[in-house]
Order: C-alpha cells, then sequence, then structure tokens
C-alpha cells in the first residue's frame, strides 16, 4: 500500500510527526510511506527510514511570487509528480487549508482531522474520512493517535521513540563525533520566547565551573548571530557554531552532552536524539508545545512564567545525571 504523508512544516511540527512514523513502522510494515514537506526541512524527513521517498515543495517561497512564470511551472511538476504515483490515499496530519490544497494534486482520496481536531476546521470538509483527535494534547501524541486510527493499530502511550537516525554518508568530513560540548539555543522565531541574555551569561558560567565543558551557540541568520555574539562575548569557553545545513545541525545536537534551549524547532530536534535536553518557555505552554518530558529532558517555564537561572541550572544537572 502506498501512501503520501502531508507535513509541510515547520520543523518541530515534523519533528513530532516522527514518533507517529515510528509507531507505523513497527504496526504495519507493509505501507510504502511518501512525505510531502517543505524543501527546507527535508532534512527532517530523511532522519526516520521508514520514509521512502521525499517529495518537497517551496510554498513560502512561491507564495510571494505565485502568479510568476517559475512558481507555476514548478507547482505544475509537483501536480505530474505527485499524481503519476497513484497513492492508495492521502493523509493530511496539517489540517489546514493549504495543506489540503496540496493533497489534491495526487487524486488520490485524502483522509485528515474532522473539524473538531483540524487546526482550521473547514480543511476538513475535503476529507473522505475523517478522525477525532483531542485538541488539548500535545503535538506528539495528536500525530500518534491520528496513525493508529487511519491505519488500525493501537500505540503506547507510555513510550515515545522518535525513531530519528543519522544517515552517515550525509554527515560533513570535519564533524568530530568525539568532542564534547554542550549546545545552547538561544534564538526564536518569536522574540516573546527568548529567555534573558544575562540569565545566558549567568547559567553558562555556572555550567562551566560544573565540568568546563565548551558550550556551542548555533544560529540562523544575523539577528540571531549578533544576539550570540552579545552573550558570548568575554565568555572564552563559548564559542558560535559555524553555518550549518539541517543534516549537520542534527549530528551536532545528537552527539552534544546536553542541549539547552527555548522554544524553537532545533531543541525538538535534540529531544529526537533522546539527548539530555531542557527547553525554556516564556511564551508557550509545554503541555502543548515543549519536550517529551523523561529522565533526561525536562520542560522549565509556561506562558508569562519565566523560570530563573537557578531552576535551568537544577533542572540541567537533573538531566545530566539521568
Amino acid at each position: 500500500m502506498k501512501i503520501l504523508l502531508v507535513r509541510m512544516s515547520s520543523m518541530g511540527d515534523l519533528v513530532h510527526t516522527l514518533p507517529a512514523i515510528e509507531d507505523l513502522s513497527l504496526a504495519r510494515d507493509d505501507i510504502e510511506l511518501h512525505w510531502l514537506c517543505e524543501q527546507s526541512f527535508a532534512d527532517i524527513a530523511r532522519l526516520h527510514p521508514f520514509v521512502k521517498h521525499i517529495h518537497t515543495l517551496q510554498w513560502r517561497a512561491w507564495r510571494k511570487k505565485i502568479v510568476s512564470r517559475e512558481t507555476l511551472t514548478a507547482i505544475g511538476s509537483l501536480k505530474k509528480a505527485l499524481s503519476s504515483q497513484r497513492f492508495d490515499f492521502v493523509l493530511d496530519s496539517q489540517g489546514l487549508i493549504k495543506s489540503v490544497a496540496f493533497a489534491k494534486f495526487a487524486h488520490s482520496p485524502i483522509y485528515g482531522l474532522d473539524k473538531h481536531s483540524a487546526r482550521e476546521p473547514f480543511a476538513s470538509h475535503f476529507y473522505s474520512q475523517k478522525f477525532f483527535v483531542e485538541r488539548h494534547r500535545n503535538a506528539v501524541w495528536r500525530n500518534r493517535k491520528l496513525f493508529s486510527q487511519v491505519f488500525g493499530y493501537a500505540f503506547d502511550e507510555n513510550k515515545v521513540v522518535f525513531g530519528a537516525r543519522l544517515p552517515e554518508s550525509d554527515l560533513l568530513p570535519d564533524f568530530n563525533a568525539q568532542q564534547q560540548y554542550h549546545i545552547a539555543l538561544t534564538a526564536s522565531s518569536a522574540d516573546k520566547k527568548l529567555w534573558a541574555e544575562e540569565n545566558w551569561r549567568t547559567l553558562f558560567m555556572l555550567m562551566h565551573q560544573k565540568d568546563g565543558l565548551p558550550i556551542l551557540l548555533p544560529f540562523g541568520n544575523d539577528t540571531e548571530q549578533a544576539r550570540a555574539e552579545r552573550i558570548a562575548h568575554g565568555l572564552p569557553f563559548v564559542s558560535l557554531c559555524d553555518k550549518m545545513s539541517l543534516l549537520k545541525a542534527a549530528a551536532v545536537l545528537a552527539n552534544a552532552q546536553s542541549i539547552i534551549g527555548v522554544d524553537t524547532g532545533l531543541l525538538h530536534l535534540a529531544n529526537a536524539f533522546n539527548r539530555p535536553t531542557i527547553g525554556i518557555y516564556t511564551a508557550t505552554d509545554p503541555a502543548k508545545t515543549g519536550v517529551i518530558e523523561s529522565g533526561n529532558a525536562k520542560n522549565i517555564g509556561n506562558i508569562g512564567t519565566i523560570p530563573s537561572t537557578e531552576e535551568v541550572f537544577q533542572a540541567w544537572l537533573g538531566v545530566q545525571a539521568a
């Protein structure tokens, strides 16, 4: 049975889909799973070996020049490629008007969330089969619940496995998996999710006093780089990462001694590799968008509840011990 999964973005949303794919791989080895996602996040889909083929789009770029010949040609090519695959059905797990619009390119029945469950209820109007999934649960559980209903199996709610694996051939030759370091994710797409720069500096000094390991700061754009440079200033054990592909970033996270970060896609990617992880939350609810908690993964803070440096440091000591 050949199935197309439509989950286009964002990075965190794709990471949160991996446990559902892991469940599916164990329950239904008769499935040939294809995945349609944003080209910039295709490396996330590549992390699970059960994904047979990845189809990409560039909606974020296309929507800025939707009537240009280049865009219309690219959309036409995608439509032709998807329709030629003859999928048994399409699973739109995103539940948006834009995701269902691209799901229709496959000319196959579309399954998805019902109007009480989808982020945009009108999208459910286009589904041939609809499924109810409680909206108050976290994203990982919601994906697993949807997949289990669509494909007809039970899943263990007490055990979450992302199934992420690094493709060895894609690691850059200069990557040193033997180096020991911590990662701090100080940047986010929304300023309200940030943690104060002075808090980071104080935390880094406490961490360095504890084990002496270097601390690396990834960044994605000029604004994030400038912030990371301010935080690292005067702290010789803190340095900025070079610019990295998403797969290289995955390798760096997967081999870190620990990761501490605000609510951002890379934090969830770190969680997928089961590394000691602390999520710092200041403006979003970790019950819905937090890391999957375990002995070595914890969420600190909440909407309007900004954790102190000492709270984060003590939580970090706890996951390190675990």
